[in-house]
């Protein structure tokens, strides 16, 4: 009990105290505040990413690899392969009584920024029949669907705003072979990329390919996935795999946002570090501007422990306002702005999570930026309140 009375009587002493050290106060919140906001904000555009890469998953899609394959990328069905995975059991029917199951294929392309001409590469999408069966989040804003069997694609309205001729009626020459824009869409919550979608087969004869990557599926549930994964393994004519929608997501974007996370915190750590270091640096001064009061405490019968526990109680509360600020700073300037580091565009997105993590970072710079001031101040020896005096 005695030490949480002296505890409060010091603390309330050097927190009074406070006003007459105003700009030691300020570059100790300052730099916090610096520290927290660059580390919410830059982790802003991780969350942001993510959620614009989940924003359509739906439980009840999946997709068919070939069993070897990492990711769609590395994977290769055969067209024999993917015509025995429309009847498998699970796999839910459209209206016209036809299994909504899209073999896909993936290539590259590249076209040039409207704005700088720089070329970029982006995926160019061959989708058999179904498409928008299995993807009704699909919307044609202009134009019309591609017909199979002809060199038509449709493009992403993202990939009309900025990138040359891709615009519905614009004409591309892709492969050496003329091939025409048709119609432009968005696709549900995903509109900061380029996608492109055409015929597969027509993909497939023009880059020399045939296999598929994937085979898109629509589950009559959720619960349907295990149907489908019993129903693959049951048959070795089928030297495939099935995935869950969300979890092809999830690895599409962890990549990009091991990036983003890197490089949040390695700058928020540099500043954190540089905030740190003026934070014990001010309390140092605040200390030894007090030696002489904390020696005639001590001599009159406060302990070492309380006056260690004050120091640092001040330090980690100090960093309180800078958190706040910092966290406050980043929603509002930050929250929703769009960015595209990877030529991929989503909006930064601060969340409750992210602002308590900029609140723990704080804490943690003010628990070891006043440590060793802390220790400091209890090592004062009572000796210099008697030569005061």
């Amino acid at each position: 009990m005695d030490f949480l009375r002296q505890l409060a009587a010091l603390l309330r002493m050097n927190l009074i105290g406070l006003p007459q050290h105003l700009g030691m106060v300020c570059t100790t919140v300052i730099g916090v505040t610096c520290a927290v906001g660059v580390l919410i904000s830059m982790l802003a555009m991780g969350v942001g990413a993510r959620r614009a890469a989940m924003g359509d998953v739906r439980p009840d899609r999946a997709s068919v690899l070939s069993v070897d394959a990492v990711g769609p990328d590395q994977s290769s069905i055969p067209k024999d392969i993917a015509a025995r995975i429309e009847d498998l059991p699970g796999i839910r029917r459209n209206s016209r009584g036809q299994p909504i199951a899209v073999p896909e294929v993936s290539v590259f392309v590249k076209a040039r920024r409207k704005d700088s001409g720089d070329s970029v590469g982006f995926p160019m999408i061959g989708a058999s029949h179904g498409l928008t069966d299995y993807a009704p989040e699909l919307h044609v804003t202009a134009g019309r669907m591609f017909q199979p069997g002809l060199r038509e694609l449709i493009a992403s309205n993202y990939c009309a705003h900025q990138y040359r001729h891709f615009s519905a009626g614009d004409k591309r020459i892709i492969k050496g072979v003329e091939w025409l824009v048709v119609g432009n869409f968005d696709l549900g919550r995903t509109t900061g990329g380029c996608f492109v979608y055409a015929d597969a087969d027509m993909v497939l004869a023009a880059f020399g390919r045939n296999s598929y990557n994937e085979v898109n599926v629509m589950l009559q549930s959720p619960t349907a996935f295990n149907e489908l994964v019993n129903a693959i393994k049951g048959n070795p004519l089928l030297p495939v795999k099935v995935e869950h929608e969300a979890d092809l997501a999830e690895a599409g974007v962890q990549q990009v946002n091991g990036i983003l996370n890197f490089v949040s915190y390695f700058v928020g750590g540099i500043l954190a570090v540089a905030a740190t270091i003026g934070a014990a640096n001010s309390l140092y001064a605040l200390v030894d501007g007090r030696r002489r009061e904390l020696a005639t405490l001590r001599a009159v019968g406060f302990g070492a422990a309380p006056v260690m526990a004050s120091t640092l109680s001040e330090a980690i509360l100090l960093s309180v306002p800078g958190a706040l600020i910092g966290a406050a700073l980043a929603w509002l300037l930050f929250n929703g702005r769009a960015a595209s580091p990877f030529g991929f565009e989503f909006h930064l997105t601060v969340t409750p999570s992210l602002a308590l993590l900029g609140i723990i970072w704080a804490l943690c710079m003010g628990f070891i930026g006043g440590l060793m001031p802390a220790i400091r101040s209890a090592q004062i020896p009572v000796s210099e309140a008697l030569r005061a005096t």
